[in-house]
């Protein structure tokens, strides 16, 4: 019995097999063979740039790696174009276009040319830790993904599918640390989407290949400026004198820890990242520090408080900013307190579309032999460039790039058989949607 009972598995599992096989047309199976036997120049492509340090920082390194997609792009028959960023005080943008000549469909692809490690960070190169692993600085957070990006619009190209869309790839030079003012660095991304019906984003999502991004939280900072009256330390509470900086800022942030409707959100997250308090308070932007000075027995003066909030759509955001600031007009006695927030990353929100997309996306995945493809939860991704085209457009996904863990650290990894796999899920993607699906 047990033998008939592992002879009707394997049986089962052959027909799935054959199965899996005929989802594929003929086409998209000369792309699955087309991706599988460049791989190794896609390893080595992933290789050079990993090599290349384009901290953001280091413009002339995110400029180089641009440099080394060019000819990757031009030989697919996109005309490319570096956006200078100097406005932005930032390397700047790779644009790279394809209009093809029977197309439907109008698709912005979306990747990042620079990482965190400056030239002064040790993780510096790639290295092969196994068969399946490798480490490198960027090589998931996303190195990795533009190879990706590249790969299937090669495949694309191999079976003369390119013609049937109106492709804009947007590589950012600046997604790890965004150049001011934020309106010129990410405008090369709002013009791409305004051109565009669908937005694809090569990033590394929670770096789970069974997974993509519906929706992303996003990102925007606030400063809290509170200030007190100053007087001798044994006079504070006095009618004429109150609490003083440092009481009603703890005041504050207590509130906002403990307040129902800020933390009854769902995906909502609010936090203060670095606090200084006393008689005067100096702050730097150029490397995020704040210093106080004050003596134990004076009430202090003032406090600063800068931290971050994530929300998951526009107006879960504008609760919270609304809540926040009431929170803060609450004074203490003989104590004010201001509350600003920055522009930020916007939200993606999980429209109707993105889940379409999502649902396509896992459909191909499927098809593949890869099984089913789920959406992000939230809450396990930060902001990400593809925040300001999704609202420019009719569906967006993120994270169809290299798999890994611990990006931003000198650990990061990346999952080397995503290469090929996230490539054949991305062309036949592209394919499909070229053909008409929806």
């Amino acid at each position: 019995m047990k033998k008939l009972l592992c002879y009707l598995a394997i049986a089962l599992a052959a027909l799935a097999a054959r199965s899996t096989l005929a989802a594929l047309s003929a086409t998209e199976q000369r792309m699955v063979d087309f991706i599988d036997a460049t791989n190794p120049a896609a390893l080595a492509l992933l290789i050079e740039s990993v090599n290349i340090n384009s901290g953001t920082m280091n413009l002339a390194g995110v400029r180089e790696v641009g440099a080394l997609y060019v000819p990757e792009f031009e030989a697919l028959g996109f005309t490319v174009e570096w956006l200078d960023g100097g406005e932005f005080e930032r390397a700047g943008h790779l644009l790279a276009r394809y209009r093809g000549s029977e197309a439907q469909r109008k698709v912005l692809l979306i990747g990042h040319l620079d990482t965190v490690f400056e030239p002064d960070s040790p993780f510096q190169t790639y290295t092969r830790v196994d068969a399946t692993t490798a480490t490198g600085p960027g090589i998931a957070d996303m190195k990795g993904g533009n190879v990706i990006m590249l790969r299937a619009l090669a495949a694309l190209g191999e079976v003369g599918a390119m013609e049937r869309l109106d492709v804009t790839v947007v590589l950012t030079g600046d997604e790890e640390l965004s150049g001011s003012p934020l309106a010129l660095s990410k405008q090369a991304l709002v013009d791409a989407a305004t051109h565009a019906d669908i937005a694809l984003g090569f990033e590394n999502g929670d770096g789970d290949y069974r997974t993509a991004n519906a929706a992303r939280r996003g990102s925007v900072g606030w400063t809290l400026t509170v200030t007190g009256t100053p007087a001798h330390s044994s006079q504070v509470f006095r009618e004429d004198i109150g609490s003083g900086a440092i009481y009603e800022t703890a005041r504050i942030l207590h509130d906002f820890h403990e307040d129902e409707t800020l933390r009854g959100e769902q995906y909502l997250t609010f936090n203060p990242g670095r606090i200084a308090g006393g008689t005067t308070v100096r702050n730097s932007e150029a490397d995020n520090s704040s210093s106080a000075f004050g003596k134990s027995n004076v009430v202090a003066e003032t406090a600063r408080v800068e931290g971050d909030i994530r929300a998951v759509s526009a107006e879960q955001l504008a609760r919270a900013q609304a809540r926040m600031t009431a929170i803060v007009a609450d004074n203490l006695a003989g104590t004010s307190a201001r509350i600003s927030f920055d522009e930020g990353y916007p939200p993606m929100a999980p429209a109707a579309g993105n889940l379409r997309l999502l649902a396509l996306y896992s459909e191909v995945s499927e098809a593949l032999g890869f099984g089913e493809v789920v959406a992000v939860n939230p809450l396990r991704a930060g902001a990400a460039d593809i925040s300001f085209a999704a609202k420019h457009v009719e569906m967006a996904l993120d994270g169809l790039g290299m798999s890994g863990s611990a990006g931003h650290t000198v650990n990061e990894t990346a999952y080397l058989p995503a290469l090929p796999l996230q490539a054949k899920r991305a062309a036949l993607l592209l394919y499909r949607l070229a053909e008409g699906q929806r």
